[in-house]
């Protein structure tokens, strides 16, 4: 392992001591009899291979040091394991054969370590083993509960990792994690190094605050360095942790990463040292990655995932995302490492504007202001790798570079940051790439794109899809399509679109099924959205693309949710939720969050209405999220339409269905007017109503909205006066039934069902709303139902007109006599006997009763004939005794 400061049998360890103590507490239950694990974990050359090498010395047992193999194949760390513990090359050979079969490493182990006396297992790197051996030595220490093989334990496992591998779950390991040193511990150790000659003072003081308290980079330059130089007689390098030094450090696990994880680390590189200081450096230092996006009637378009590795960086634990979204370095020597390892031509031979102005890198420092860092030292602000400024290569930067360097700070805004912040970036990222990055150019216009789709901006939607020739093909098609929808050309956008759903809905590729998805979703065909939506989540899951996930899941859930197929769109928006908080979407989770909400609102689950909607506004507000806070609102006034408090929910809706930029989303606004319709009138706010509804018949007319015949229908009964509405509410139910979602089709039900009720029709109004009354409970909407339910129970009828008076005369005889029977328990099988039936037609006849009932189960069939018994009495008694009435 690079940057270990000893390689004696006593190394000396400097700031250690909580770590130390834990190997400590290792030893003393191995010694015990107990065993157990435990994992170290730390940045290269924080001196992981140091703690090893001193807990192996300290140990009072036998103790083995294993390093990880130099070939990765399959079983190649089991073998060097084996071969370090096995007395000869056989045992060894037959312990591999056995951890390979069905007796697992463990009992491999127990065939190889006596229980004489306590050993201790020094595993250094296990990231750097290969995956079949680490997955049996995890199992191995699973199944004993961490104490390692045999009984009664005697061994105890150290095992060391890099700080972005991610160790197994074991139960009672303990973990510590290895950090930088204090200004006394680096100070130590310099002395520690420097065994010839101590350096000077103010040697020493720049030293210490270029390494900024990392033991391997402080090491690994005093190295390099001459006597002459530690004494101060020669000049030091500039600086002095310079690109060569951090090679030496950290070269060993960039290597090892695939080459676009370098360059993306490099890309980040420049975005956090490009030379911003103040609030200005805040903004460069952040940086994310999102993916994908969906379609117009309520869904941004997708992207490409040019940054989709950046989020395995993030998940890795190379990179951290921070507050807002943003993304940082933790180990800022990682970034310059990263930077000084990119190819000389990506990096470009044109020379970039210099840092900005304020800015004061350290790599500019003469070499006699020494005394600078050692004031700093003093008050406590040393060992800030950060304050190192960009190295010469930071400050050659191309257009190119430069435009990914905006992209990378777009990009971070769109997962978790303003929105509008995100468009900005990412529009200088194209004009930037324009012409020599041609994809990426692309990319970042698309992200552009949407970013203001989500911040409900149609002009900034516009100015980033008018790429020029930089978008060719089916994007060009997805450009020109969408560009037209934004301004209504539906011909030409419907002939661009469904070049696109024809095209990209044919390909295997996650990221072009989410572009034609989109495109359905444009062109109104919720039921093709969807389908292709849940192709496009199959491939991203089998193809491992982690940073994809949430925006699939994201996209599905909505057209979902458009569909009608709430339980569906709540069970994806669940998954989305949780991937998106993993890989630290926010902005994504913000918006899956309002689908929960909107779902919630059809359940009648105020409480959860509520809450998911609240999370969804904590987000969005900040953010600049228009389109989910518009979700977010109508969610909460559906629910409050469906408790009955009509004129809260008009009052919320007004501002979404309003045009203009303090209004709802653009591709919203439209969807909401139904449900402000229904508020509206019920608060006599019939103007307002009838306004909304005009606008709304010329977008239904557009045809874009499958659903929107039915509903307008049902708006202009609402609105309707005299025995108006009784056609336009069979029109509605007419219309709900030729294109789904039986939710609004049983919304218009309950409205009709009313009308019916308030104009002294009960027995003609019990018929909508015992129907509408059953789907609402086959759709778990329980607030709905609710309110359904006493709109029945006014007509004179009980809940669902299960112990209605003339529910037993709606039944034919047939159904009345199964009805008894089965209330006194008898089975489908004993009542088809009784009644000379098949079983079949029993069922058949059930089910009709259930419907006509507004029941759901058998189980409540004896309180139905309970009640048509006690209300038969009641009329025997006052016919019988009429000076009672």
């Amino acid at each position: 392992m690079s940057g270990a400061t000893h390689t004696a049998a006593d190394p000396r360890l400097y700031d250690r001591t909580a770590e130390l103590a834990a190997v400590g507490r290792l030893s003393a239950r191995t010694a015990a009899g107990r065993g157990g694990v435990l994992f170290v974990t730390g940045n290269p050359g924080e001196g992981r291979t140091s703690l090893l090498s001193r807990a192996a010395s300290d140990f009072p047992g036998t103790a083995y040091r294993v390093a990880a193999p130099h070939h990765r194949g399959p079983w190649s760390a089991a073998r060097v394991l084996f071969a370090t513990l096995a007395p000869t090359p056989a045992a060894a050979r037959r312990a591999l054969r056995l951890a390979r079969g069905e007796g697992g490493l463990a009992r491999a182990m127990a065939t190889l370590v006596t229980e004489a006396e306590p050993v201790l297992i020094c595993v250094d790197d296990l990231h750097l083993w290969d995956a079949h051996s680490r997955a049996a030595l995890a199992a191995a220490w699973q199944e004993t509960d961490g104490r390692g093989p045999g009984r009664p334990g005697r061994v105890g496992w150290l095992v060391s990792a890099a700080r972005h591998h991610r160790f197994p779950e074991v139960p009672g390991a303990e973990t510590v994690r290895l950090g930088r040193l204090t200004t006394a511990g680096a100070r130590a150790l310099l002395a520690d190094l420097c065994t010839v000659a101590a350096p000077a003072p103010p040697v020493a003081e720049r030293l210490l605050d270029e390494a900024a308290g990392h033991p391997g980079v402080l090491a690994a330059t005093v190295r390099r360095l001459t006597v002459a130089q530690l004494a101060g007689t020669q000049p030091l390098p500039q600086p002095a942790v310079d690109d060569t030094v951090l090679a030496e450090v950290y070269g060993g696990l960039l290597e090892r990463l695939p080459a676009a994880s370098r360059r993306l680390l490099a890309t980040v590189a420049v975005a956090v040292l490009a030379g911003r200081t103040g609030a200005d450096c805040a903004r460069a230092e952040t940086y994310g990655v999102r993916d994908g996006g969906s379609g117009v009637d309520g869904r941004a378009p997708s992207a490409r995932a040019s940054a989709e590795p950046l989020e395995g960086l993030v998940a890795d634990g190379l990179l951290r995302r921070r507050r807002g979204g943003a993304v940082g370095f933790d180990d800022p020597f990682l970034g310059r490492a990263a930077l000084a390892s990119a190819r000389p031509s990506w990096r470009g031979e044109t020379r970039a504007p210099g840092p900005a102005k304020g800015a004061t890198p350290s790599a500019d420092l003469p070499a006699d202001r020494p005394a600078a860092g050692a004031a700093a030292l003093a008050r406590g602000r040393g060992h800030r790798a950060d304050r190192l400024g960009p190295s010469a290569a930071v400050r050659a930067l191309s257009p190119v570079a430069r435009g990914r360097a905006h992209l990378v700070r777009g990009l971070a805004a769109l997962a978790g940051g303003p929105v509008m912040d995100a468009h900005e970036e990412l529009l200088q990222a194209a004009e930037l790439l324009r012409g020599r990055a041609p994809v990426e150019a692309s990319d970042a216009r698309f992200l552009a794109m949407e970013a203001a789709w989500a911040g409900g901006d149609v002009e900034g939607c516009l100015a980033a899809l008018d790429g020029g020739e930089d978008v060719r093909g089916t994007e060009r098609d997805f450009a020109e399509g969408l560009s037209a929808a934004l301004t209504v050309r539906l011909d030409d956008a419907r002939t661009a679109l469904t070049r696109v759903v024809t095209g990209d809905g044919a390909t295997d590729d996650p990221r072009l099924l989410l572009r034609a998805g989109s495109a359905a979703l444009v062109l109104g065909d919720t039921a093709t959205a969807a389908r292709v939506h849940a192709r496009a989540l199959v491939k991203a899951r089998a193809e491992h693309r982690t940073a994809l996930l949430p925006r699939a899941l994201e996209q599905l859930a909505y057209a979902e949710l458009r569909a009608g197929r709430y339980s569906r769109a709540a069970r994806t928006a669940r998954e989305g939720l949780r991937t998106a908080e993993a890989t630290g979407q926010h902005n994504v989770a913000a918006h899956q969050h309002a689908v929960l909400a909107l779902v919630a609102s059809v359940e009648g689950d105020g409480t959860a209405v509520t809450e998911h909607a609240g999370r969804a506004l904590a987000t969005a507000g900040p953010h600049g999220l228009v389109q989910a806070a518009t979700l977010a609102e109508w969610a909460l006034a559906r629910a409050e339409l469906g408790r009955g408090l009509a004129a809260q929910a008009a009052a919320r809706l007004v501002p979404l269905v309003r045009p203009g930029p303090r209004g709802g989303h653009f591709a919203l606004r439209m969807l909401v007017v139904p449900c402000f319709v229904e508020a509206a009138v019920a608060t006599g706010r019939d103007a307002e109503a009838r306004e909304a509804a005009e606008e709304y018949a010329a977008w239904a007319a557009l045809g874009v909205d499958g659903p929107a015949p039915a509903q307008l229908a049902r708006c202009r009964a609402l609105l309707g006066e005299g025995e108006a509405p009784a056609y336009w509410f069979g029109e509605a139910v007419r219309r709900h039934d030729s294109c789904g979602n039986d939710f609004e089709r049983a919304r218009t039900l309950l409205a009709y069902g009313t009308w019916l009720r308030r104009r002294r029709r009960p027995g003609d109004a019990r018929g909508p709303l015992r129907d509408a009354l059953v789907t609402f409970e086959r759709a778990a909407a329980g607030g709905w139902a609710e309110h359904t339910r006493s709109e029945l129970r006014a007509t004179g009828g009980a809940s669902g007109g299960a112990t209605d008076p003339a529910a037993p005369r709606e039944l034919t005889p047939q159904q009345q006599r199964i009805v008894r029977l089965v209330a006194r328990g008898a089975t489908n099988q004993e009542v088809a006997d009784h009644l000379s039936l098949s079983p079949r037609t029993v069922d058949h006849h059930l089910r009709g009763v259930f419907a006509r009932l507004g029941i759901r189960s058998r189980v409540e069939l004896p309180g139905v004939v309970d009640g048509w018994d006690a209300d038969g009495e009641a009329r025997t008694v006052a016919t019988e005794r009429p000076e009672c009435r």
